[in-house]
């Protein structure tokens, strides 16, 4: 079974094999960046997951604590903190881009100039 990019061509570029990816993906350089990813998603996943379940377990089970009114107007916990997923979803990402800029980008510029160097 052919690879889904064997066959296309960057301009002037030879396809890649599908033992170029088998070679890529059992490089040292590779298995860092896997590493480096896998270090920066699984705890940032874990954490957003974790603060949606508690909001969600908190607006099934704590109806009294979400439905407390904040400074006397109609603004409730439950309220904040749905508003407040909003806002960490934006946190997360940002985390993430500067994290994938600096520890992620450098690793797959060099593994894609190598590439892209054995292509010539």
């Amino acid at each position: 079974m052919s690879s889904s990019l064997e066959g296309t061509s960057r301009a002037g570029h030879d396809p890649a094999t599908e033992d170029d990816y088998v070679r890529i993906q059992q490089s040292e350089k590779f298995q860092e960046l896997r590493r480096r990813h896998r270090s920066v998603v699984f705890p940032l996943a874990a954490v957003f997951l974790a603060w949606y379940f508690v909001y969600v377990l908190l607006a099934d089970y704590a109806h009294d604590f979400m439905s407390t009114k904040i400074g006397g107007s109609n603004i409730t916990v439950g309220l904040i903190m749905g508003l407040l997923q909003f806002v960490s979803t934006f946190i997360i990402t940002t985390v993430y881009v500067r994290l994938a800029n600096k520890n992620l980008d450098p690793i797959a510029k060099e593994i894609r100039e190598e590439i892209e160097g054995a292509d010539r």
